[in-house]
């Protein structure tokens, strides 16, 4: 009898001992082998030997109080896993109208003169399609009119909008429909205020999260808003005007993020799986105004899916 209660007692223990482990460490602390003899823990990797792994990258993170740290700022400069689409010197695999753009001190550059005035139109690359991505750019619209990034969109659709009065709209295959990340020269405060902004081009949706907001739709429903971003007319202060700046592009499902120079301008998210935002499609870029002169440079994409 006393040797059961010793029995007893002793698996008692081994069992709480095991329970213990496993709250700790996620995983049972007993050898295979014997399941009465502990091994010890899968060591945690500390920062340093984490450094040393291979194809590791540098930590730059900013070190904070208390072991926190503060993300690594966007190198908008690093491409890794990014491709080139643009290679400064020639239109390949871009398609719009040769009156309307050439290249330019390594830019694509579209230009509507008082002299010789141009309809809205638009320059597309067709080397693929894409849906999950990060577009980094550079844009800089000078003397007027505006510009805007078209991104999961698509060419040859019936144009909704009647052109200005002495002109034509151009051949559908120059024109696109679909999600656009707004850019406009600051003519007048309400030009101004576009930005920045998600745009949906040739639909019925228009603007859907301005600057300044962060904006979700559903089947059946209006678009909400969820949060404001900062003041509209001072996230405007963050653009810089005849100069180049910095746009970065993020679609991740129905998700979509427009940043200017390292600012955060607009968020939308799409839970309409059957949207038009919600579909592959292309890159590209917008003139309309005059008189007006869009050039964009330094196109990098790293596709996702």
């Amino acid at each position: 009898m006393m040797i059961r209660q010793n029995r007893i007692r002793t698996n008692w223990k081994l069992c709480v001992l095991a329970v213990v482990a496993f709250g700790v460490t996620g995983s049972p602390m007993w050898s295979a082998e014997d399941p009465g003899q502990p091994v010890s823990a899968k060591p945690i990797a500390t920062k340093d030997q984490a450094a040393e792994a291979p194809n590791a990258q540098p930590d730059k993170r900013i070190k904070r109080d208390y072991g926190f740290y503060e993300p690594e700022p966007l190198d908008f400069n690093d491409h890794q896993g990014y491709v080139q689409i643009f290679d400064g010197k020639s239109l390949k695999d871009w398609d719009g109208d040769p009156n309307t753009w050439h290249v330019e001190d390594g830019a694509i550059v579209g230009e509507s003169t008082k002299e010789k005035p141009l309809a809205n139109s638009y320059i597309s690359f067709h080397g693929f399609e894409s849906k999950d991505f990060d577009l980094k750019l550079e844009i800089k619209v000078e003397n007027g009119g505006g510009s805007g990034i078209q991104y999961r969109s698509q060419t040859g659709l019936p144009w909704r909008r009647s052109a200005p009065r002495g002109q034509t709209i151009p051949d559908l295959r120059w024109m696109m429909t679909g999600p656009q990340a707004d850019f406009w020269f600051p003519v007048t405060p309400k030009q101004s205020e576009w930005s920045g902004q998600f745009y949906s081009e040739n639909t019925p949706l228009g603007i859907i999260a301005w600057r300044g907001q962060v904006v979700e739709s559903s089947p059946g429903n209006y678009p909400k808003l969820l949060g404001n971003i900062g003041n509209r007319d001072a996230l405007g202060g963050y653009i810089k005007t005849n100069d180049w700046n910095q746009y970065l592009i993020m679609a991740r499902g129905g998700t979509f993020v427009h940043v200017i120079n390292g600012q955060l301008m607009a968020v939308y998210v799409d839970d309409d799986p059957n949207s038009s935002n919600n579909k592959p499609g292309l890159i590209g870029i917008e003139i309309e105004g005059t008189p007006t002169k869009v050039s964009v440079r330094n196109i990098w994409i790293k596709k996702l899916n």
